[in-house]
């Protein structure tokens, strides 16, 4: 095995020449601890020294007899092939809009309120529009993806789709039409030097900073009728 080195495997083969089987098991746990010296990258866990003796059993020709705290591996594991991992495609017509997206219609369709279902079916529609357009560089109408919601929800939708092409998009997303909404953003600037959450936390921040303001303009009327006497 490559990754050890031919030194290792040159201490694999005089390790099998030792007749003590008590000294040869001693020095084969001394090796390992080598090998995994080797790889310090890698994790101390239970699979990882579970994947050193096998290594060492391999490197040996699965010839090597000691005391491991591991059955050693069979000696068709070199030839087995890897199982095939079947790629599932969730049945999907629209791939681009991803599995996500189908439950998320499956939720909308579940929905009984009729002005909270518009609103998500809404949300729906512009966050598909979003997708389609980082797999489609050009522009899509929203008759597209409208169709594409009454296609994915196999139809449950269509009333809803209709209703929003008759009067127009729901502006506010389910979230916050539920109330639900997520706290105020600052901007790097206010999040930099905190001028947000003085703002939001401390109620006489208005009242400090105009008491401040009328204490400048003072000190600059005196100031000018201080010049003024001394013309």
């Amino acid at each position: 095995m490559k990754e050890y080195g031919s030194n290792i495997q040159k201490l694999v083969g005089h390790l099998q020449t030792i007749e003590d089987r008590e000294k040869r098991t001693r020095y084969a746990h001394i090796l390992v601890e080598l090998m995994r010296q080797i790889h310090p990258n890698m994790r101390d866990n239970q699979d990882y020294y579970n994947k050193l003796w096998d290594d060492l059993y391999i490197m040996s020709g699965f010839t090597l007899d000691v005391d491991s705290p591991y059955p050693p591996p069979p000696p068709d594991v070199l030839g087995r092939k890897p199982q095939q991992v079947p790629y599932n495609t969730h049945d999907l017509r629209h791939k681009h809009y991803g599995h996500n997206m189908k439950l998320l219609i499956d939720k909308a369709a579940a929905l009984e309120e009729p002005d909270e279902r518009r609103a998500f079916v809404s949300y729906l529609a512009r966050l598909m529009k979003t997708f389609y357009m980082t797999w489609n560089k050009d522009s899509v109408e929203d008759e597209t993806i409208l169709q594409s919601l009454i296609e994915m929800s196999n139809g449950r939708l269509s009333e809803d789709v209709q209703a929003i092409r008759t009067n127009g998009f729901v502006e506010a997303t389910p979230r916050e039409r539920t109330g639900d909404q997520q706290p105020r953003r600052h901007t790097p600037v206010q999040a930099f030097t905190g001028q947000g959450s003085q703002r939001s936390n401390n109620p006489g921040y208005s009242q400090n900073r105009d008491n401040q303001n009328r204490n400048n303009q003072n000190r600059n009327f005196r100031g000018n009728n201080q010049n003024r006497r001394r013309r």
